[in-house]
């Protein structure tokens, strides 16, 4: 069971992180949030491929670019993620994110990463956020917050597995 008892959409723990980590109610840096769409959409790989970006992508990083938030404790399932939100992480990763995309049949854009580099955050056209490692891909949340909340907290993602 989530405790949202806190003043904001979030579980006590997990606000607690983000405003360690600088966010606050409101908080939105479009500015930044256009410098990187900017950069992800000049980007092409040797190979050709681009990055997308789209609105749910652009307000994830306006609400939440920047930051870099840890949770301590044992985590519910798993051990709590390290999450760097910050889309230049996988700015070399048009390939992965748009096959995955196409195999979701949706957009993907770099969300940012878990722990020092160990796996890529991406999100979709709907806001959905999954992790790419190199074990597989996972759905992390239905959202951002719901997706912070679940690696903050140690949830255990889902696995996507092919039909």
């Amino acid at each position: 069971m989530i405790d949202r008892t806190s003043a904001t959409r979030f579980p006590v723990a997990v606000d607690a992180a983000l405003r360690g980590a600088g966010w606050q109610p409101g908080r939105w840096d479009i500015q930044r949030a256009e410098e990187w769409a900017d950069t992800l959409r000049a980007h092409v790989s040797p190979a050709g491929h681009r990055h997308h970006v789209f609105p749910a992508a652009v307000e994830a990083w306006a609400e939440f670019g920047g930051l870099t938030l840890g949770a301590s404790g044992p985590g519910r399932q798993i051990a709590p993620a390290q999450v760097h939100v910050d889309p230049l992480r996988g700015l070399h990763l048009a390939r992965t994110l748009g096959d995955l995309g196409r195999a979701l049949e949706t957009q993907i854009a770099p969300l940012g990463e878990e722990g020092d580099a160990r796996a890529v955050l991406a999100i979709d056209l709907e806001g959905r956020v999954f992790s790419l490692d190199h074990t597989g891909d996972w759905y992390v949340g239905q959202d951002v917050g719901h997706a912070l909340a679940a690696l903050l907290e140690g949830a255990r993602p889902v696995r996507l597995t092919s039909p």
